[in-house]
């Protein structure tokens, strides 16, 4: 069980999918493709009919203080436009068109925060992203929806983040960005956060947060680690380059395989089928990587 006993009612849901899946695929924006934009409806379902577990999702707020699922920075690439959403009041965001994957204008309209997530109510898990600009907009709306049990916040270590998710009434699950020991031991110091689990962002594989004993640490204190697959461009490393690129390039067992024999409890993914299909086979065969799987028989003349 991840997270304290105080808030395992809150926290079961997300559990029974660890009890249910033994290691879950976070997808990154949910799966867009063709005609389907990234951060919508369609996207999440895509996401979820490919082996996705839980959705891992951006917030962004419009300049008359409505929450939109978006990240922003996407402007010119998903809807033809230079300004921020930031800047933008409500009314125009709604009139925007999003493109599809050849720039060609869609019927889809950028959607609503409380939209998407009423629309998943009761059994979907989402990690909300990038809503650490506007903390107290975020409450109230997480709030009117009633899902709790069903939302993983990511935020920074930083002590005002730190202090909001303490004092603040409803539990919700919180998962901060680590970059380093001493983060760690920071967020371990407030005892009032329902804390489920920790991202880490590591460059590479002589980073402390990489070794072994820091994950076991984690794991000692009924916390999950998540890993990020994802590969956002040919330099940035976020787990020691153990990421989608690799996996599917030259091999599963250099990238995903790695990240399993780790440990990682959570891996945030762009292609949830390709590794959804791995993580069973790689569970299946008694958590063991295909690879080794293949070899062991080949030596016991098992096939």
């Amino acid at each position: 069980m991840f997270g304290k006993a105080e808030f395992s009612d809150i926290n079961r849901l997300f559990n029974q999918k660890f009890s249910d899946r033994g290691v879950l695929i976070a997808v990154h924006r949910g799966s867009p493709g063709g005609n389907i934009i990234e951060n919508t409806i369609p996207a999440y379902k895509a996401a979820l009919l490919q082996g996705g577990d839980l959705l891992e999702v951006d917030v962004a707020k419009s300049a008359d203080g409505i929450l939109y699922m978006f990240h922003d920075g996407g402007e010119p690439r998903l809807l033809g436009e230079p300004d921020n959403i930031a800047t933008m009041d409500s009314s125009r965001i709604d009139q925007l068109p999003c493109l599809n994957n050849l720039l060609k204008p869609t019927n889809t309209r950028l959607e609503r925060l409380e939209h998407i997530l009423s629309y998943f109510k009761g059994d979907t898990i989402f990690n909300i992203d990038r809503a650490w600009f506007f903390w107290p907009e975020l409450f109230e709306a997480l709030d009117q929806v009633d899902m709790m049990n069903q939302i993983i916040i990511k935020g920074h270590v930083i002590k005002e983040t730190l202090e909001m998710f303490n004092q603040h009434g409803n539990k919700y699950m919180f998962m901060p960005i680590i970059m380093s020991i001493e983060q760690i031991d920071m967020v371990l110091s407030y005892s009032n956060i329902n804390l489920v689990g920790m991202e880490l962002i590591v460059s590479s594989e002589t980073d402390p947060l990489f070794q072994k004993e820091v994950i076991d640490r984690l794991h000692d204190l009924n916390l999950f680690v998540w890993a990020n697959a994802i590969t956002l461009d040919d330099e940035t490393k976020l787990f020691g380059g153990l990421d989608d690129d690799i996996s599917i390039i030259q091999s599963p067992e250099l990238g995903w395989g790695k990240l399993l024999e780790k440990k990682i409890d959570i891996i945030q993914t762009d292609w949830p089928a390709l590794l959804s299909a791995y993580r069973d086979q790689y569970l299946k065969a008694g958590g063991r990587t295909p690879a080794q799987n293949t070899a062991a028989g080949s030596a016991t003349g098992n096939w």
